[in-house]
Formats: structure tokens, sequence, C-alpha cells
């Protein structure tokens, strides 16, 4: 499902949701598509790019023990840094990406174009894993893109 930026601003506003971000490997590009459109700041609340293990503790209060447990590229982190966000801004839903968008920092566990992706609502949050390939602009626009859908996959299976 591909869906474009103007149907989630559409969506975001017929459904009343106020949404925030926190971006580690996608830099922001998430928070970039989602205030493309006039009228987003009736929805988008917050927008934190997390890139460093220390602005994730930090800001995010994401434990530095999961991070160096479970690395800061996992489930665990997507997950609380959606939470986190989500409680910091007061919105109904937050999204957290962390990921590898190269060309280097993968390991034979987490190459390149790993990417954990979460959505928190204030009864759920899920998160998913992707590898997606290309170079790092490609794999950033994907992980931004595939937030998306999951977001409105998200609303549609939970609210």
């Amino acid at each position: 499902m591909q869906l474009s930026v103007k149907q989630i601003h559409k969506f975001l506003i017929k459904n009343n949701q106020s949404l925030s971000v926190a971006e580690s490997c996608t830099g922001g590009l998430l928070s970039s598509l989602l205030t493309r459109s006039s009228g987003s700041s009736v929805y988008f609340k917050l927008g934190v790019v997390a890139y460093s293990n220390q602005a994730k503790h930090r800001i995010l209060s994401i434990p530095l023990k999961m991070m160096k447990q479970k690395g800061s590229v996992s489930r665990d982190v997507a997950r609380s840094m959606a939470q986190a966000v989500r409680r910091l801004a007061k919105t109904d839903l937050g999204i957290g990406i962390t990921g590898i968008a190269g060309p280097t920092g993968g390991s034979p566990q987490k190459p390149v174009g790993t990417v954990f992706i979460a959505v928190s609502g204030k009864r759920k949050t899920i998160s998913k894993e992707f590898h997606f390939t290309g170079n790092r602009t490609t794999i950033r626009n994907k992980s931004a893109l595939k937030a998306l859908e999951l977001l409105k996959e998200f609303f549609d299976t939970y609210s």
C-alpha cells in the first residue's frame, strides 16, 4: 500500500489525531514530509532528531542499559522512542524510527538497511523490523514512507 503524504495529512485531520515523531536514521526526513502541507500544525506537534545515544537518553529518556544490551538499532529502542515522544508531546500518536542508513555502520547481525519503526498510541505500541536496500538516501526515504504506512495500518487496526 503506497500512501501519499497528502492522504496522511487528510487522514490525521479528519480523525482529529495529533502526532509526534522521534527520528534517528531518517534525520528529520519524516518530520519534513509531515509538515510539507499547509495546516499540518493541526496534527503535528513535535519532531525530535535523536541521532546519538546520548540524545536518545537525555531527550527521550531511553535507558543507556537498553541501548547497550539491545543495540540502539533495535525493536525495543524504536518502541521506547515512539512512547517517549508521544508522552513528551502529549499527542495521540508517536512514531519512533531507528536504523542503519549506511553506507557504514552495518554488521552481519544488523546489515545496512536494517530499520525498526514503531507507532505508539494510548493503548498499544507496535514495532516492526524492515530491511531496505539502496544507498543512504534511498534507505532514509523508504524508512520515512514506511513509517507513514505503518501509521495508517496502526490506526486502522487499533482504533
